[in-house]
Parts: C-alpha cells; structure tokens; sequence
C-alpha cells in the first residue's frame, strides 16, 4: 500500500500507535546534495505494512513525526543511522525509543556491521531481491516493483526484531545493546559543526601550523557545502583540502600551483575564501589548538603488545559471539598496550569485564595466548605455572 495523502497517513499512524513497536527504514538520495532527500519512509506492523511517498504533492509528514516521538511505541531500524538523520533534519527529533537490529546483531554473534540481507537469510531464511535497490527513488509515479522492495525492507525487519530480541534476553546482553545504544539515540549525534569537520583528517596533521590550518579550511568547506547543499567533493575533494593545508599557500598564484588544486579556482571567490581560511588559521595561537593523538605504536605501548592484544580481541570475540569492532577499536587497544588506566571504553562496564580485565592481565604476563585444536585460547597463569583455559 502506497499513502500519498495526509489524511491516510494521519490514520495509519494512529493504527500503528496501538502496537508495542514498529519497524521503519527510509529511500533517500544524497548523490547530488548535502542534505539527504527523503523520497520514501516504509513503517510496518504486526498487522500491515505501508509505504509513505515523501515527495507526493501536499503531504504533511507530522503524523509520522509524532509516532516517531511516541515513547509507548519502539521504532526498529536496521542501520539507523542515516535514517535518524532525516528525521532530525526533517523534524529535530531522534526517534524514541529505538532498536537498531544491525547494532543488536553484533551483540549477538553475527559479525561487524551485519546487512540486512544478510540478517534475513539467517534468520527468516529468505533471500531478498535486491534488484530496485539502486533505483531512482526522486522518480514519480512509483513502480509497483519499487514499492514492493521498499516494503520488503520492513516486513521481514519484523521477526528479525523478534528473533534478535530473544537472543539478547537468553544471554542477558540487553542492557549492552542499551549501552551501544546511547550513541544512537543522543541528538549531539546528529547536530552539524562544521568546526570539528577536521578531525576526519587528524592524524594527516602532523605539525601545529599544518593542524590550524587544516581547522579553519575544513570548516570552510562544511559551512560552504551545507550552505549549498551540495557534497563536500563538490567543493573541495579531501586529497585537495589536505594538499592545500599541509602546503598553506598564501597567494592566488601560490595557491594554483598545487597539483591537485582545480584549475583555475585560485581567482574565483571560492580561491579568495580558501586564502582567508589559510590565513585565519596561521594566525591561530599554537598553545589553544587542540591535542592530537599520534600513532602509540613507537611508545609504551610496543607494536608487539599491541599485536597480542589483537589476536586477545579475536578469541574473545570468537568465544563470546559478540563483534570484535564493538568489544574494542585498534586506538583503544594502542591505549590499553601505553597505560593500564587509558580513558577507553574497553576498559569501562561490561566491555572491562569480557576483554579489559583480560588485556592488562596479558600485559602483565598473568595471561597467556596458546593454540588447542587450531583455536586461540587464553590460559591464566598462577605462580608460574599454567592453570585452565579461560573462555568468556
């Protein structure tokens, strides 16, 4: 079913009101602009499952913002993400509450970053067609192809939700998924700055002149491509923004020597912007920029521990099912490998007590990594003698 009108939208929402929860996903395109565009929104429930044409002329979408912050009601996504980022554009809202199935999966042993497609063939048993899945989602009328397909990506959400929420219940993991969750569901989450734009390229700045710089140009970007709403590339490509910034040029013709610099561009307002941006940040104070992480490797904490912590990672996250990315990332274990007391979440909450407790335990030598059955186990050791094989 296809609503087109918000009469029908205002009536489907208040059917889906009535249910403890439902599942949601979204059809946008973001090829040409900033800001997505929202085409279509897919919302099912035990009972039916409908798509909204986003773009049909004179829908009001508030109903559908208002189940989206109905608190009595959970709204599943899978890869919420960019989705939450449409209705905080839209509406200035995260919907509330939520559960993410792709977040869920990793708790539960299916992997990093699991896709849908994926989650319902294991779960439902079904292989999905994939065929409108590059489509233009901006083109009216709607095929009936694309709006199956669209629907498709709520319907069997519905049992994966189930199936993964049984899971989570049986091994007592919900309140790690709540955890994982707090990322999601935060609206800092989704709020534009272009003044942290640059901490995509920190670790390319390896001088403090080359850092200021780099600050006030990424963010001269970010602030120019929302205004335009078009892709960052489009205004400056990231090869481009790092050349210009490690190389800091100070005049037009400077500024068009660079190699990767687009022809041209260094006399148009775009070029005199650049140069300000330049200017703006060596003119910043090196004592108030902000500290940059650098590589751990050649410090405390040695290439080797931190190579052992890796193959720790791994066999707990074997052992326990649950993703390595969302245990610990390669920087939190250069942090753990440098300082016992490193400020990382692997070494908070239940993270600390399925891998953190283990990984000082290896620094310390109290733990030991051996091979049983072509298997990475860990051993503890107890006054210098090996004592059983620990598993989580």
């Amino acid at each position: 079913m296809l609503i087109t009108t918000t009469s029908d939208l205002a009536a489907a929402c208040e059917r889906f009101a009535r249910h403890p929860f439902v599942t949601v996903d979204t059809e946008f395109l973001r090829e040409t602009t900033f800001w997505p565009i929202l085409c279509v929104v897919q919302v099912a429930s035990d009972d039916e499952a409908l798509a909204i044409d986003a773009l049909a002329p004179g829908i009001d979408l508030k109903p559908l913002f208002a189940l989206m912050a109905d608190p009595n009601v959970v709204k599943v996504f899978h890869a919420a993400r960019q989705d939450v980022e449409i209705f905080w554009k839209l509406a200035g809202l995260v919907p509330a509450p939520m559960f993410d199935t792709q977040v869920a999966a990793m708790v539960c042993g299916y992997g990093d970053q699991v896709s849908y497609s994926e989650l319902v063939q294991s779960v439902c048993k079904v292989a999905l067609d994939k065929s409108s899945r590059f489509t233009d989602w901006a083109r009216r009328p709607l095929a009936k192809a694309q709006i199956d397909y669209a629907i498709g990506d709520v319907t069997y959400l519905r049992d994966v939700y189930r199936a993964l929420l049984a899971q989570l219940d049986k091994s007592g993991r919900r309140a790690w998924l709540e955890d994982e969750m707090k990322v999601l569901t935060s609206a800092a989450t989704y709020e534009q700055h272009p003044e942290h734009a640059w901490e995509r390229f920190k670790t390319r700045a390896r001088k403090p002149r080359d850092l200021a710089v780099l600050m006030d140009l990424a963010a001269w970007r970010e602030n120019e491509a929302q205004t335009r709403d078009v892709p960052r590339a489009r205004v400056l490509k990231d090869d481009v923004l790092i050349e210009v910034a490690l190389a800091a040029p100070r005049t037009r013709e400077a500024l068009g020597n660079l190699r990767a610099f687009p022809r041209g561009m260094e006399r148009s307002k775009s070029g005199d912007e650049i140069l300000a941006a330049v200017e703006r940040g060596l003119a910043r104070d090196p004592h108030t920029l902000p500290r940059v992480e650098r590589e751990r490797r050649n410090g405390g904490g040695s290439a080797a521990t931190v190579e052992l912590l890796k193959v720790l990672l791994r066999q707990v996250s074997d052992e326990s099912g649950v993703a390595s990315k969302m245990i610990a990332t390669v920087d939190e274990l250069e942090a753990i490998a440098a300082n016992d007391k490193a400020d990382v979440a692997a070494l908070r909450g239940w993270r600390r007590k399925l891998f953190g407790e283990r990984a000082l335990q290896l620094k310390r030598g109290d733990l030991a990594l051996t091979v049983e059955n072509g298997k990475v186990v860990a051993l503890e050791w107890r006054e210098g003698e090996p004592a059983a094989a620990r598993h989580p």
